[in-house]
């Protein structure tokens, strides 16, 4: 069957989160990949079982506060960027404007998030954490960051190296600048959140 690129649209639910073109099957894979390839639907398994895990742990930690994964990724991007412009983290996150209000209005409200008028454009909204948020981003970083250490502890010498241009390779080619630019802040930071 052959493949036909499909235009995603945003849609009201915070975990469908892309609005790039699909213009190949296999994506950062030259054209020539066969999308039932064995090792690729393994492949394709793996980060299944592997997205499930990572998120389990803090997925029962928002559940117990009501939370989702949006309010973690949320935490998560703001933490690492005091000072995000919201119109920045919808650029990140890739979710509508209605999902982001949702989710930052619970944040805010139970004190977690805190907004600010921008210095220059009274329009503008500016995210902090707030000393809870602080410590609960700190919480959900610190058990994914343990789990990822611990794998590539077990997986040999230039596993973080060919982890990171594996991951780089997956992100769709027009957002890659960005997240580019978000992981080297986050390289750089020796402190953390």
């Amino acid at each position: 069957m052959p493949w036909v690129p499909i235009a995603l649209k945003y849609v009201n639910m915070t975990d469908v989160n892309s609005s790039s073109v699909i213009a190949s099957p296999v994506h950062g894979v030259g054209g020539d990949a066969r999308p039932d390839e064995p090792a690729l639907v393994a492949m394709v398994e793996l980060l299944f079982f592997a997205y499930r895990d990572f998120v389990a742990g803090p997925d029962e930690i928002l559940s117990e506060l009501g939370f989702g994964r949006a309010h973690h990724r949320v935490l998560h991007f703001v933490s690492r960027n005091p000072g995000l412009r919201v119109a920045d983290l919808l650029g990140i996150l890739k979710i509508t404007k209605q999902s982001l209000a949702r989710v930052l209005k619970q944040l805010v409200d139970e004190g977690y998030v805190q907004q600010e008028t921008g210095a220059n454009d009274r329009r503008e909204r500016r995210l902090h954490l707030t000393e809870r948020g602080k410590r609960l981003a700190a919480r959900l970083l610190a058990l994914q960051t343990r789990q990822l250490g611990d794998a590539l502890a077990g997986s040999g010498a230039g596993a973080r190296e060919a982890a990171a241009a594996f991951l780089a390779g997956v992100i769709a080619p027009a957002d890659a600048e960005k997240a580019a630019e978000l992981v080297e802040r986050a390289l750089s930071d020796e402190v953390g959140p």
